[in-house]
């Protein structure tokens, strides 16, 4: 399986675009264990496996809340001397309401400076504990991490620096400039890319005054108004432990888990949870085409899918391997790049978040054959929710998973993802488990039923962008295109 292919699934496991985010888990609540190992398990060399699937790791996910009410979910892993923390408040761009942008601008200058510390000491002092410190924001979520060393002299001179960073971020002005300036020529450069161009205006179609609609990032016109002061009322209110959950996986023992949450969640401005986002009107079907100068037009076909909560989820994550979010072997990659040589890759997908997210198949292709391309897509995917996979396609998706699944515990940071992913989106411990029998319990006729219930050929939207040309007929089927795929797509 490629490299890109393997991120693809651990991604759409929870449905995130972010930033976010396999393996089969034994989990059990609290401190409860099941199938626990006897003794701690010691790390494989990848030669040993001697060509062999990577057995599952077993894990023990443990859950509590705070005093100050923060969600935690905890793994042991004394694996390695290390241990990783995240954060992940319900804190994204959804939260932004009148003002786009201020989420992210927000959590991007959570380490620019402290009450004794600019930007350049707060990255020194983690550096200088061999620790490592992340943060992003996204429509739904905001995230803050740590990565330390568990031995307690510097394990806490980290946790000290880090609760300091997300709990009292003075918001300095040079360094809001700074970073205002750099969004402002990302969005110069957004003018030259098609593929981005024409994903801002489909999610402001497909969403329209939803708070879905705009992008983490917020616009050119939005961002310079943003104040400090206003920073600080959007962490006061949103950054509290009330609007938390805390992942936390590494070489560390209950109690040290449970002092590190609370050391966090004591540290947090104290406010209540966050409203969720409200499920977003449907809109109407329609075509919008942003005329560029290129050689190439971007395509992408969207509808609204799915939330989290969705119990169809696994059997729209199956069906949408097939169709074509699995990379190479699937309907579109075969009829589009393999047979005809249109483009260099094409790929559909579920974004399911806290209210309904996007369902897109997006590609690029010659500009002259952009007309035949995008109904040659639509015709797959009609035929596809018409007649759903053929037991072959289902059994070899399945099997795919199934081998590709323990990849998902190589890491802590794998682990402390999916338990942030659980955790914000009110998962039971049990589904990573869960969620691989309901894979391989699936009949082709359940997919075919869960893709024709949430899809509709007719209700896509369409974004194309590129230049006006006169249009040519695609060429014919074949095993050996006449011309070879475009290059590595722009977006």
């Amino acid at each position: 399986m490629s490299k890109s292919r393997s991120r693809r699934i651990k991604i759409a496991l929870f449905g995130l675009a972010l930033p976010i985010s396999l393996g089969l888990l034994v989990v059990a609540s609290n401190a409860a264990k099941i199938n626990a190992p006897a003794s701690p398990e010691k790390l494989t060399s990848l030669a040993a496996l001697d060509g062999q699937a990577p057995a599952r790791r077993s894990l023990n996910i443990q859950t509590w809340q705070t005093a100050e009410g923060a969600k935690v979910l905890f793994v042991a892993a004394p694996q390695l001397p290390m241990f990783d923390l995240r954060l992940t408040f319900a804190a994204g761009s959804s939260q932004d309401a009148d003002v786009p942008g201020l989420a992210m601008l927000t959590n991007a200058m959570l380490n620019e400076g402290i009450a004794d510390k600019d930007v350049g000491a707060i990255a020194e002092g983690f550096e200088g504990l061999g620790a490592n410190f992340g943060n992003g924001a996204y429509r739904d979520m905001a995230v803050a991490s740590l990565r330390s060393l568990s031995q307690a002299d510097l394990r806490e001179p980290a946790l000290k620096l880090f609760t300091e960073v997300i709990g009292a971020p003075t918001f300095p002005a040079d360094s809001l400039a700074r970073i205002k300036n750099q969004l402002l020529s990302s969005f110069e450069y957004q003018k030259q890319n098609p593929g981005k161009l024409a994903s801002l205006a489909l999610f402001d179609q497909l969403y329209g005054q939803h708070p879905y609609a705009h992008q983490s990032e917020g616009n050119a016109q939005s961002i310079p108004r943003i104040s400090r002061a206003q920073l600080q009322a959007f962490h006061a209110k949103a950054y509290s432990a009330n609007n938390l959950v805390i992942a936390l996986v590494g070489d560390l023992d209950r109690a040290q888990a449970e002092a590190i949450a609370a050391r966090v969640s004591a540290a947090l401005p104290k406010g209540p949870a966050l409203s969720k986002s409200p499920p977003p009107a449907t809109p109407a079907p329609g075509h919008q085409h942003i005329e560029f100068a290129s050689k190439q037009t971007h395509l992408l076909l969207a509808q609204l899918g799915i939330d989290r909560q969705e119990p169809d989820y696994a059997a729209l994550y199956l069906g949408n391997q097939i169709l074509g979010g699995g990379g190479f072997g699937t309907r579109l990659m075969e009829e589009v790049r393999e047979k005809r040589g249109l483009t260099y890759g094409i790929y559909s997908g579920f974004s399911a978040m806290q209210a309904r997210g996007p369902f897109m198949i997006n590609l690029q292709t010659r500009a002259e054959l952009s007309e035949g391309t995008l109904k040659l897509v639509q015709q797959i995917l009609r035929d596809y929710l018409r007649d759903g996979p053929t037991q072959k396609e289902l059994d070899d998706a399945k099997r795919e998973l199934a081998g590709s699944f323990p990849l998902s515990t190589a890491s802590n940071a794998d682990i402390v993802g999916q338990l942030g992913s659980m955790g914000f989106y009110n998962l039971p411990l049990s589904y990573l488990e869960d969620f691989m029998s309901q894979i391989q319990a699936l009949s082709v006729a359940q997919v075919k039923d869960a893709m024709a219930k949430h899809l509709n050929p007719d209700a896509m939207l369409i974004v194309t962008a590129g230049p006006t040309v006169t249009q040519k007929e695609l060429p014919p089927p074949t095993d050996h295109p006449a011309e070879p795929p475009l290059g590595v797509p722009e977006h």
